[in-house]
């Protein structure tokens, strides 16, 4: 009995946000908005790097790759979801949807791979200041965004090829917008303790290490601070970090947000509001963040801006 309630499912259906007919419009709206945001304000700061040699720097240089990655993360279930609300179709293909979710993992742990290599950065530049430039060199910084790269890679792959192995039953309904791992799991007829142990290390590893990491560089660098002498020093040196900081507790309390609510919640349909703020709010804020508390980002826009005008 139990073989034939297993079947090889050719697709998966969202139930997304709202199955309100009434509400797809508004949710089709707001979501458009939120992505062209997100592309425009992080395509921009990707140009004012960029075209600014004031600003070809390390930490101008990872920034503008965390700016890539917030674009490339969003494109991977947006268009997807706004697609299925424009056509009434809520479906989406076996294939497609392990896709999304493969990438969807590469570009979530990029995310906090290159947050904790400027932590790194800012811990350099604060901390051990006359040696700044010959320890971020331009060969370091682009073997930690290759190791950032292939450490996401590895891991998203193990992750895509563990659910290759899961059988599915004919419920093929993900009470979600987009394929998302834990989502997935629950969906399968076959054993998946395999599948929630790597999950678990993963979230684990990707979790508790990089933000260990962020912590110590922190506390190094709040030590470093305390002994500067002038307030105004302080404050510059503060000021360094007080976007790094912003973002990384961003991002860090709306992923917490995802996995609490889905380890404690005790409905059939979790919420995937936690997700929005995690996949689509973040990504968005993050270039305002960086653009309104830096000065530097204001000053390259401002001369991007004056360039256009001129031609």
């Amino acid at each position: 009995m139990e073989a034939k309630n297993n079947t090889h499912i050719s697709e998966f259906l969202f139930l997304g946000l709202s199955e309100d007919p009434g509400m797809q419009p508004l949710l089709f709206g707001l979501f458009l908005s939120m992505y062209l945001l997100t592309v425009w304000g992080n395509l921009l700061l990707i140009l004012a790097v960029s075209s600014d040699s004031h600003l070809h720097t390390p930490m101008y240089f990872f920034l503008s790759n965390l700016s890539l990655v917030d674009i490339c993360l969003t494109s991977t279930i947006i268009p997807k979801m706004l697609h299925n609300i424009w056509t009434q179709n809520k479906a989406i293909t076996y294939v497609g949807c392990i896709t999304q979710m493969y990438f969807f993992i590469i570009f979530a742990g990029l995310d906090d791979c290159i947050l904790t290599v400027m932590a790194y950065d800012r811990y350099v530049a604060i901390c051990h200041p006359l040696h700044y430039t010959v320890i971020m060199n331009s060969r370091l910084c682009g073997l930690l965004l290759l190791v950032s790269w292939i450490i996401s890679n590895l891991n998203s792959l193990s992750e895509s090829l563990m659910v290759l192995r899961l059988s599915f039953c004919t419920d093929s309904e993900i009470p979600h917008f987009f394929c998302e791992l834990n989502q997935i799991l629950q969906l399968a007829c076959s054993d998946t303790f395999l599948n929630n142990l790597v999950m678990y290390l993963s979230a684990g590893l990707f979790g508790g290490g990089p933000f260990a990491g962020i912590l110590y560089s922190y506390s190094k660098i709040v030590s470093s601070i305390g002994r500067i002498s002038s307030s105004q020093g302080k404050y510059k040196a503060f000021s360094t970090c007080a976007s790094h900081l912003s973002v990384v507790f961003l991002f860090y309390c709306t992923s917490i947000g995802v996995y609490l609510s889905s380890a404690f919640n005790t409905n059939s349909q979790p919420s995937p509001i936690p997700s929005v703020m995690y996949a689509v709010v973040t990504p968005m804020l993050n270039p305002f963040i960086y653009s309104l508390r830096n000065k530097d980002i204001k000053g390259a826009l401002r001369r991007l801006f004056a360039k256009e005008i001129i031609k």
